[in-house]
């Protein structure tokens, strides 16, 4: 069964898990350093396999990631994650970080659609191996935490 547009939502996974875009990712993380002044900061931790990531965001005046820096000490799908989160988080607001995580989430559990971020159907052959599910949430998590931080600041 797939989702809307073709997704996999409830198809039988027989890719292999770690497959050559998840390892090129994984290999190529964007903004791959911490902000100097950062106006939310987040680090998010898998207790299964120990990966780690850091996440420090800042805002421009209209609400959006204006800079993002990240610190990731992560499996393979770890940094594939943080790879695609970080591509592409620029202009986006909170709560567009929060929608993400919490549709991947949702997808990873297979109770819902994949998530409308770029790329991460990549991780369609995880989606049985619920062991991998906290380390690939783990950057979405601390980039919706530390930009809910930032957006309070301001608000302050």
């Amino acid at each position: 069964m797939t989702g809307e547009g073709g997704s996999p939502r409830f198809a039988l996974v027989t890719e292999p898990l770690y497959n050559a875009e998840i390892l090129r990712l994984a290999t190529s993380i964007p903004h791959h350093a911490r902000l100097a002044d950062p106006a939310g900061t987040s680090e998010k931790r898998s207790p299964i396999c120990g990966s780690r990531v850091t996440v420090d965001v800042a805002l421009a005046p209209d609400g959006t990631v204006a800079e993002v820096g990240l610190l990731v000490r992560a499996c393979a799908l770890g940094q594939a994650s943080s790879s695609l989160l970080a591509a592409n988080i620029l202009g986006r607001t909170p709560q567009e970080l929060a929608t993400a995580r919490d549709a991947l989430a949702a997808w990873l559990a297979r109770e819902g659609d994949a998530p409308d971020w770029p790329g991460l159907a990549v991780f369609t052959p995880a989606l049985d191996k619920t062991a991998r599910h906290p380390s690939i949430r783990l950057a979405f998590e601390a980039a919706a935490e530390a930009a809910e931080q930032a957006k309070a600041r301001v608000d302050a």
